[in-house]
């Protein structure tokens, strides 16, 4: 059974940091593509950043220069290094793993993200 499990999410102060880990089972995770996604109330739910199987990486503008993804195919697990956090990247984050483009893959349960004083 294919698993994905999100953790690393809580309540930060502004300019503080958090690691997001993804973790899979049930897959071989090293061959997917996998993305970040967020999902603030009243939002949209958007792609934040992305690792391909190459370990090519794409970030969302308001994202790029503070949030890292990388992955350990050892460890079957894909992270988001968030640095320099910001109130308005208070959101669910959500872990996507699709073996093509064509397909909506598998999703995790989410993690909440708070930044706050």
């Amino acid at each position: 059974q294919v698993r994905l499990v999100e953790s690393g999410g809580g309540l930060v102060q502004p300019g503080g940091s958090l690691r997001l880990s993804c973790a899979a089972s049930g897959i071989i995770f090293s061959r997917y593509a996998v993305g970040w996604y967020r999902q603030a109330p009243g939002n949209q739910r958007e792609l934040v950043a992305r690792i391909t199987s190459t370990s090519s990486t794409n970030y969302a503008d308001s994202v790029k220069g503070r949030f890292t993804i990388s992955r350990d195919n050892a460890k079957n697990t894909v992270y988001l290094q968030m640095n320099n956090l910001k109130p308005e990247d208070t959101a669910v984050y959500y872990c996507n793993a699709r073996f093509t483009m064509g397909t909506s893959g598998y999703w995790g349960q989410g993690t909440q993200v708070t930044v706050s004083s």
